[in-house]
């Protein structure tokens, strides 16, 4: 997943869960502009720590996991 993917899988939690960008930027204390920068990977400036606070926000979280040289059975559905 690159920093494009993730900000549109943002945006695709924030829709599914009914909020907008204004909403998700009041209640987390972000800019609205710094939603939308992370959504259509223009945010140079997001840190980890807002993307974080984000995704728990929706509540999600992010994890590591180790690489492998095969899909994961998500990844395959996707394709």
């Amino acid at each position: 997943m690159d920093f494009q993917d993730l900000g549109q899988a943002i945006k695709s939690l924030r829709q599914q869960k009914g909020y907008s960008q204004q909403q998700l930027a009041d209640d987390l204390r972000l800019s609205r502009m710094t939603i939308n920068s992370l959504e259509n990977a223009r945010a140079g400036d997001v840190g980890v720590r807002k993307v974080m606070k984000i995704l728990d926000y929706l509540g999600y979280e992010l994890a590591l996991r180790e690489k492998s040289p095969f899909p994961t059975l998500e990844e395959l559905r996707e394709r």
